[in-house]
Formats: C-alpha cells, sequence, structure tokens
C-alpha cells in the first residue's frame, strides 16, 4: 500500500463515520452512546474539555480522519511534495478539521442546563381549566412551563365538578394526573 492508497482509505473511513454519525443522529435512530460524550475510551470520558465535551469524540476522530485522508491524497496525488511534509500538512490539516468539530461541540455545550427538578415539580403550579371537570370526573388543565403551554389531565381534590375557564392550583400529582383546587379557593376569596 502505498501512501496515497493509506490517504484515500483514511478520508473513506472518516467521510463514511461522519456520513453515518450524521444519519443516526438526524434520523433519531437508535445508537450507542458510550459515557453520553460520544467519546472513545477512558481519555475521552464526560469532562475531560471545557463545558464537559472531550476533544477526543467520535466526530472529532471522524473529522480528522477525513481532513487529515483528504488533504494527504491531494497532496500525494496532484503534487509532488516530500511525503514527510506532505504527513505534516496532512496532520495539521485533520487537528483542524478536528478542532471546527470540537469547537462547535463546545458552543451548542455552552446551552446545555442541567436539569432542575424543581423546574418539573407540578405541586403548586397555577392553572385554568380548558375542559371541565366533572363531579368525580377527569377535565383538562392548561399551564404555562419554560415559556410554552402544556396540558395536563386533571381531577378535583375534593371531587366536586369545575367549570371550564377556573383558575386552579395544583395540589398534587399522581400517574400523571393533577389534581386541582380553585385558586380562588386557596386564596381565601369566595367564588
Amino acid at each position: 500500500m502505498n501512501w496515497e492508497s493509506f490517504y484515500l482509505v483514511c478520508f473513506l473511513v472518516g467521510f463514511l463515520l461522519a456520513g453515518i454519525s450524521f444519519l443516526f443522529g438526524a434520523l433519531h435512530l437508535p445508537h450507542f452512546h458510550g459515557a453520553h460524550g460520544h467519546s472513545l475510551g477512558k481519555i475521552g470520558a464526560r469532562g475531560g474539555g471545557r463545558g464537559g465535551v472531550s476533544p477526543f469524540n467520535f466526530g472529532t476522530f471522524a473529522a480528522f480522519l477525513a481532513w487529515f485522508g483528504g488533504t494527504g491524497f491531494l497532496l500525494e496525488r496532484f503534487s509532488a511534495i516530500w511525503f514527510l511534509l506532505g504527513l505534516i500538512l496532512s496532520v495539521t490539516s485533520g487537528l483542524a478539521g478536528a478542532g471546527v468539530v470540537f469547537w462547535f461541540l463546545l458552543k451548542l455545550a455552552e446551552r446545555d442546563q442541567p436539569l432542575d427538578p424543581a423546574d418539573y415539580e407540578m405541586v403548586g403550579t397555577l392553572g385554568r381549566v380548558t375542559r371541565p371537570i366533572r363531579e368525580g370526573g377527569t377535565g383538562e388543565l392548561l399551564y404555562q412551563r419554560d415559556g410554552s403551554r402544556k396540558a395536563a389531565p386533571a381531577r378535583s381534590e375534593t371531587g366536586d365538578a369545575i367549570p371550564r375557564e377556573t383558575e386552579v392550583i395544583v395540589t398534587r400529582f399522581e400517574r400523571g394526573i393533577a389534581y386541582v383546587r380553585r385558586f380562588a379557593e386557596m386564596s381565601g376569596e369566595q367564588f
């Protein structure tokens, strides 16, 4: 195997791995996540770089191979450059390609925020009944969380009927059903 063939194989493998990674991610197909950092072994364990992204991950590996192989192939095929200088340029190009992917991953990781269970606590949530709750029955609660409207099945805590458009507060949340009481009743107002 000569250098030209070696570079071509590296390019094809890197390009194929990047394509497979993109397809699996874009189509949400089931795939292996490793340590959820798309890392390669212990070196790439989460927390290795800024923002919890390791520079040694599947994406940067695929980018390195593709850029290294592509640059090396073009230099070997279309120039009369000394092979050692071509190797150095190819490694530099591969590191630059991997660096761009790593930088992109860091920018994505900056937006990550740890999940706080308190943000998803339903007890105490204020909402409005959108489908009336019949006596002993189930209706629907509309509430706002994280800037978007959400709906949940709701039952009256006391078993009483609650008409549509009534403001309510969630007093407990069990098995996906919000048990509610009227806001006016909880705040001491008459309804």
